[in-house]
């Protein structure tokens, strides 16, 4: 049974199938909450199907002495060893009461008799890959109304072609709007935070500074500028992607994305807690200049670069 990624339902076991991140991901979010709600000392737990060992499966699965339900997550399906793939087509057969098991398969034929298997006796959650613009439309609308805020149809069509080519990005984006904005969402918001052709390049800039790599942070902003790239858009950029990091280095709930928590992360390894006030200051400064207090808007972006690249890894201002 094929069920939507935005309506999924506790199940013993649950296959995702497809390779679209940001779908997949909020629907094994969505799973998560629910076993939490069904059983708030719920376990969760995380299996890498590359380095599986035989009979891993069973020690997760097996009845616990203290209670309590477990979720057992397996993503990247596509890359199961032999071993796990003969664990899972016993186990489907006769799955555990009190577990729940969640496999996420993006792509490919790899383990089809396990897939079909699943198929005949469980739901199918699908997260096909958005191709469309109406189906990236639909996305933002649906994300719209979750957050109770109204937005011009011009405004979706201008952030799906700025932005649609990653779709995560793209909802990452709009997010940021909603936070950021007030009323109705405009077309004319959409292009003073991100530009008309600013596409993923200027979050390729964001990713690379937020790293500390200035080298290729300068060389991609200067990409970005000479086809097009609003300095405006590109100052939003880095603040949105300084906001995530500065939301992941909490101790609780977020209200990022799986994959942006776990992205942010990887990148909080190299920041200290004054390294990251100094990145803010410097982004505070460029949103001030680029939108009308600096004569070079464009200096004025590559000054921010240049200063959260510096404040990477760094305690204190030298």
């Amino acid at each position: 049974m094929k069920i939507p990624w935005d309506s999924p339902r506790l199940e013993k076991v649950m296959l995702i199938r497809g390779g679209e991140d940001l779908l997949a991901e909020r629907a094994m979010d969505k799973i998560r909450q629910l076993a939490l709600e069904a059983d708030p000392q719920t376990s969760v737990i995380s299996v890498d199907p590359a380095s599986y060992q035989g009979g891993e499966l069973a020690l997760h699965t097996q009845p616990s002495l203290f209670g309590g339900a477990r979720l057992v997550r397996i993503r990247g399906l596509e890359q199961a060893n032999a071993a796990l793939i003969q664990d899972l087509l016993v186990y489907v057969d006769n799955p555990e009461d009190d577990v729940w098991l969640l496999l996420w398969h993006k792509s490919g034929v790899k383990g089809k008799k396990l897939l079909d298997k699943i198929a005949k006796k469980h739901p199918v959650i699908a997260a096909d890959p958005l191709k469309r613009p109406a189906e990236k439309i639909g996305l933002l609308r649906a994300d719209a109304k979750a957050a109770g805020r109204r937005v011009e149809a011009e405004a979706l069509t201008a952030l799906v072609d700025i932005l649609g080519n990653d779709v995560a990005e793209m909802a990452a984006a709009f997010s940021q709007l909603v936070a950021d904005t007030e009323g109705t969402i405009t077309v004319q918001q959409v292009r003073k935070y991100y530009g008309t052709r600013i596409e993923t390049t200027g979050f390729a800039v964001a990713d690379a500074a937020v790293s500390g790599n200035h080298g290729k942070a300068q060389e991609l902003l200067r990409h970005a500028l000479a086809n097009g790239a609003s300095p405006v858009a590109i100052v939003a950029v880095l603040a949105l992607k300084l906001r995530q990091l500065a939301k992941a280095s909490g101790a609780g709930k977020t209200d990022l994305a799986s994959w942006q928590e776990r992205e942010a992360r990887k990148v909080l390894r190299g920041w200290t807690e004054n390294g990251l006030a100094l990145a803010f200051a410097a982004v505070a400064s460029a949103d001030e200049e680029v939108k009308g207090a600096a004569r070079d808007p464009e200096y004025a972006v590559e000054r921010a670069v240049r200063r959260i690249c510096a404040a990477y890894g760094r305690a204190s201002q030298a």
